[in-house]
C-alpha cells in the first residue's frame, strides 16, 4: 500500500476504514467536484472506438473496453463530532481482448487516444502469452449487439446535490437521540456511490450507465455494570439516491408484537431507529442468556439474507462450484452431479430461491452487466430442487446452455470482469400469512433481526450464525429479549428446515456493499430479498459459555 493511501484510509475512522477497500478510493477531491460532468457519452464511444479497432487490428477476435467515473462519498461520525468526510473519484479505461483463443486484460488512467492504444497494445501482449498455456480456447456465448443504449438507477435524489452539511446534521441527531436514551456510544456513516460506466465491444453494443447506491450505518453500544452490548441499526445498503434518508416514500414495517422495533423498506429513519438501538442495547445488558437447544426460529429479511448470501448465493457461483475459487476462498457442495441429477433437494418445498439483476432498489440492479449482456431474473432452486447456477459468456457452455445470465462485473475499470454474485433472493409465501401470525404458530421458538457474526465452511456447507437482536418465542408470543445466541446447521438441512413464509407484504432487501472475492481480490454490492421465514427445529448454542 502507498503511503498516501494508507493516510488516507487512516483517516475514515475506525468504523470506516476496515470496510472500504483501498482499490475504491480513487483520489481525494472536493464535494463541489463530484457535481463536475466528466467525459461526455460522443467523446466516451471514440475513445472505446480506438480500443476496439486497435484490438482488431493486432489479431483480436473479440474485444471490449470500459470507461469508468467511480465517485464516492462518505461521512463518519461518532457521538457529537464528525471523525471525517472523504470525497473521491476514480477514473480511467480497462480493455479486455481475446487473441489466439485466450483473455489478455490491461488498464490505463491515461484515456487518451496514444493511452488507450498502448493499454489494447499490452492486453493483446498478456493474451498471446498466456495462450501457451492455454489447453482450450475461450469459448463465448453468443450476445447479440445493442447498439448506443443507456440505464440508470431510478433515483429521485442524487446524494451529490445533498450540501454535506445536511448529511452531518442527520447523522449527529441520530447520534444524539441515542446518547439522550441511554447510550454510552454511538457511530453513524453514509456511504455513497455513484458509478457512471460506460461498455462498448466489438460486439455492436455502446452502453452508458449511471448507477447509484447508498448505506447508511450505525453502531450503538450501552454500558452498565462492567459489561458492554451492541446494536446495529437496522438499515439495509440500497440501489436508491439520497430519498433513502428523505422519507420520500416512507414504509414502516412494524416488528413483532413485543420487540418494539420498526424494520424498513425504500426509506430509513435512522433518528427513529438510533432511540430504538440505544433502548435495546440497555435491555441486553440484563437480557437473558439462552439456553442451548432446539428452537423454531423465526428470521426477519434483513437477517436471513445473509444466511442466503452464504449459502446460496456463494455456492451457487460456477467459477467456484468449478474449483476456480478454491485457493482463495473454497469450492461448493452444490457439485454439478447434484445439479445433471435434476432431484438434489436443496430446501423444502416452499423454497423458491431465485437471481436477479433488474430488481428495482437492489444494489445488483443495473441494466447490463460488465460483458454488455442484459441483465434479467432466473431461478437457482424451484420448489426445494437445485435448477440452475449463476454463470458468465464464457462459463454457460460448461452447464450446457447458449446464453450468459448477465452476472459479470468489475470493481472499476482497472480490474478485470469476471463471474459474480446477483441479487439471490427467497421468493415470498403465496398465501396470506404476517410475522405475528407466524409468531402465534410457535411454541418454543426465537426471533431473531439484523445481521451478527458467522462463520460456514469452505464448501459452504457446515454454518453457525449470530445476528443483532434476539427475542425469545413462548407459546405464540414474544416475552423478552435474549443474549448470545447463534444457529448452526448445514445447508441443506437448514433449507429443508423452511416451514412456512410470510407474504410479500413483509418482503424487504438486505445487502452488502463490499462482498469479496477473487484474486486479486475485488469486491461487489448484492442484494438479498424475502420475507420472514421460519425454520424449525435448529440447533442454537449460546456463545457466551465456555467449556
Amino acid at each position: 500500500m502507498k503511503r498516501r493511501d494508507f493516510v488516507q484510509l487512516a483517516g475514515l475512522g475506525a468504523a470506516g476504514a476496515m470496510m472500504i477497500p483501498s482499490a475504491l478510493m480513487g483520489k481525494s477531491i472536493s464535494a463541489e467536484a463530484l457535481l463536475e460532468p466528466g467525459m461526455d457519452i460522443a467523446t466516451k464511444k471514440m475513445m472505446s472506438d480506438v480500443a476496439l479497432n486497435t484490438a482488431k487490428s493486432l489479431g483480436a477476435t473479440y474485444a471490449d473496453a470500459r470507461i469508468g467515473r467511480y465517485l464516492n462519498q462518505y461521512v463518519f461520525t461518532r457521538e457529537d463530532k464528525v471523525q471525517n468526510v472523504v470525497n473521491t473519484e476514480s477514473f480511467g479505461i480497462g480493455i479486455r481482448v481475446i487473441a489466439n483463443g485466450t483473455w489478455g486484460f490491461a488498464s490505463t488512467n491515461d484515456v487518451s487516444p496514444d493511452g488507450i492504444k498502448k493499454a489494447t497494445n499490452q492486453a493483446i501482449a498478456i493474451a498471446k502469452a498466456n495462450s501457451k498455456i492455454q489447453t482450450e480456447p475461450v469459448e463465448l456465448a453468443p450476445v447479440k449487439g445493442h447498439g448506443e443504449v443507456s440505464w440508470k438507477t431510478p433515483i429521485k435524489k442524487d446524494f451529490k446535490d445533498v450540501p454535506v452539511s445536511e448529511k452531518v446534521d442527520l447523522l449527529l441527531k441520530a447520534n444524539a437521540a441515542a446518547m439522550e436514551n441511554g447510550a454510552s456510544y454511538v457511530t453513524t456513516a453514509l456511504f455513497l456511490v455513484n458509478e457512471q460506466k460506460y461498455f462498448a465491444s466489438t460486439d455492436g453494443s455502446y452502453i452508458d450507465q449511471d448507477v447509484h447506491r447508498i448505506w447508511p450505518y450505525m453502531n450503538v453500544t450501552a454500558i452498565g455494570d462492567g459489561k458492554f452490548k451492541s446494536r446495529q441499526g437496522l438499515s439495509a445498503p440500497m440501489g436508491m439516491g439520497y430519498e433513502y434518508m428523505d422519507g420520500l416514500d416512507s414504509e414502516k414495517i412494524p416488528g413483532p408484537q413485543g420487540t418494539g422495533l420498526n424494520l424498513y423498506r425504500n426509506s430509513y429513519d435512522i433518528v427513529e431507529d438510533a432511540i430504538a438501538s440505544a433502548v435495546q442495547a440497555k435491555e441486553m445488558l440484563t437480557a437473558k442468556s439462552v439456553d442451548p437447544g432446539k428452537y423454531d426460529l423465526v428470521l426477519e429479511p434483513n437477517h436471513l439474507g445473509l444466511t442466503i448470501h452464504e449459502s446460496v448465493g456463494h455456492p451457487l457461483e460456477l467459477d467456484r462450484v468449478l474449483g476456480y475459487e478454491a485457493n482463495y476462498a473454497g469450492t461448493s457442495f452444490a457439485t454439478l452431479d447434484k445439479w445433471k441429477s435434476g432431484d438434489f433437494n436443496y430446501g423444502s418445498k416452499l423454497v423458491n430461491l431465485v437471481a436477479d439483476k433488474t430488481q428495482v432498489g437492489s444494489l445488483g440492479a443495473v441494466g447490463y452487466d460488465d460483458e454488455g449482456v442484459e441483465c434479467k431474473k432466473w431461478d437457482l432452486v424451484r420448489d426445494g430442487i437445485l435448477v440452475n447456477y449463476q454463470a458468465i459468456r464464457d462459463q454457460v457452455h460448461m452447464i450446457d446452455q447458449n446464453e450468459s445470465h448477465g452476472c459479470c462485473y468489475s470493481q472499476s475499470w482497472n480490474d478485470v470482469q469476471f463471474q459474480r454474485m446477483p441479487n439471490v433472493s427467497l421468493e415470498s409465501g403465496k398465501e396470506k400469512y404476517s410475522v405475528d401470525d407466524m409468531v402465534s404458530d410457535v411454541e418454543k421458538g426465537i426471533y431473531i433481526a439484523g445481521r451478527g457474526s458467522y462463520s460456514i465452511d469452505q464448501q459452504r456447507y457446515n454454518f453457525q450464525f449470530g445476528g443483532t437482536a434476539f427475542f425469545e418465542i413462548k407459546d405464540g408470543k414474544i416475552t423478552n429479549q435474549l443474549n448470545d445466541v447463534a444457529y448452526q446447521s448445514n445447508t441443506q438441512e437448514f433449507w429443508n428446515s423452511c416451514s412456512k413464509i410470510c407474504d410479500k407484504d413483509d418482503y424487504r432487501l438486505m445487502g452488502s456493499f463490499f462482498d469479496g472475492k477473487g484474486q486479486p481480490s475485488q469486491v461487489s454490492a448484492v442484494s438479498h430479498g424475502s420475507s420472514t421465514t421460519r425454520f424449525d427445529g435448529v440447533n442454537v448454542i449460546n456463545t457466551g459459555r465456555t467449556i
